[in-house]
C-alpha cells in the first residue's frame, strides 16, 4: 500500500502569536529526524521554522525509507503559518477556523479558543512555556475537525544519550485525544532540551507493533547572529 498525503490546516486572521512566544525560538530553525520502527529506519522528518517579518511559517515533511516505499510509501507535509499580533498574548478575533481537506476535496468551519493551535504550532508552543517537572501545562488543539483540550505532563529530568551527544532534557507526555503531529495510537514521550531552546531530541510512540521512535539526526537549530 501506498500513501501520499498533504493536509493543510489555516487559521482565520492566522493565529497571532506574542512577543515572548517569538522571542524563545530562533527565527530560522531546521531540525531533522531519524525516524525509526523496532531499531530499523523507516523514515527522515524535517521541522523548518522560518521567519519573514511578522509572519513565522513552520513546515514539516516526512519521506519512507527506499526499503519501505514499495509496500508503504509515506510522502506527507504539514504546514502551520503564525502571524505576529498587537499585544503580549495568543488569540484570534473572529475565533474561527478554517480546514480543508485536500485528499478528501472537503471544507469546515468551527468555532475556536482564544488560544488554539494546530496540531504542528502546538509544539513550538509548549517549547516556550515554564516546564516544571511533576505539573501539566494545558493547550488547546485543532485537529482532526474538533477542538482538544490537551493536557501535557511534565514528568521529570533526564540525561539521555543520541547519535548527536548528551543531552540534559524535560521529558514531557501530551494526553493527546486524536491524531495528528504525535499519533494517537499509544503513549506519546518527548524528549525537550532543558535550556531555553526546548529542542525536541527524540520523541517516541508505542504502535500495534513495536515503537516508532524520532530522534534528532542534525539540522541547523542554535541562534546566529543575535537571534
Amino acid at each position: 500500500m501506498k500513501i501520499s498525503a498533504l493536509f493543510i490546516l489555516s487559521l482565520s486572521l492566522i493565529l497571532p502569536i506574542s512577543a515572548s512566544f517569538a522571542s524563545a525560538l530562533s527565527s530560522n530553525e531546521r531540525l531533522v529526524y531519524d525516524v525509526s520502527w523496532t531499531g530499523v529506519k523507516a523514515a527522515t522528518a524535517v521541522h523548518e521554522l522560518s521567519t519573514n517579518g511578522k509572519e513565522m511559517r513552520i513546515v514539516s515533511t516526512t519521506r519512507s525509507a527506499p526499503w519501505l516505499d514499495s509496500f508503504f510509501k509515506v510522502d506527507d507535509r504539514a504546514e502551520s503559518v503564525i502571524t505576529r499580533g498587537s499585544g503580549d498574548r495568543f488569540g484570534t478575533p473572529k475565533l474561527k477556523v478554517e480546514s480543508k481537506d485536500l485528499l478528501n476535496k472537503t471544507q469546515q468551519s468551527d468555532a475556536i479558543s482564544a488560544r488554539t493551535f494546530d496540531s504542528l504550532s502546538c509544539v513550538y508552543y509548549v517549547r516556550t512555556l515554564d516546564l516544571v517537572p511533576g505539573k501539566s501545562v494545558y493547550v488547546d488543539i485543532y485537529d482532526c475537525k474538533r477542538l482538544w483540550s490537551t493536557e501535557v505532563k511534565v514528568l521529570r529530568r533526564e540525561e539521555i544519550v543520541t547519535p548527536l551527544g548528551r543531552f540534559k532534557t524535560i521529558v514531557v507526555k501530551p494526553e493527546l485525544k486524536a491524531e495528528g503531529f504525535f499519533a494517537r495510537t499509544g503513549d506519546v514521550t518527548v524528549w525537550l532540551t532543558d535550556d531555553a531552546l526546548r529542542i525536541p531530541v527524540q520523541m517516541t510512540t508505542k504502535v500495534k507493533i513495536g515503537k516508532i521512535t524520532a530522534t534528532l539526526a542534525g539540522g541547523s537549530y542554535w541562534p546566529k547572529n543575535g537571534e
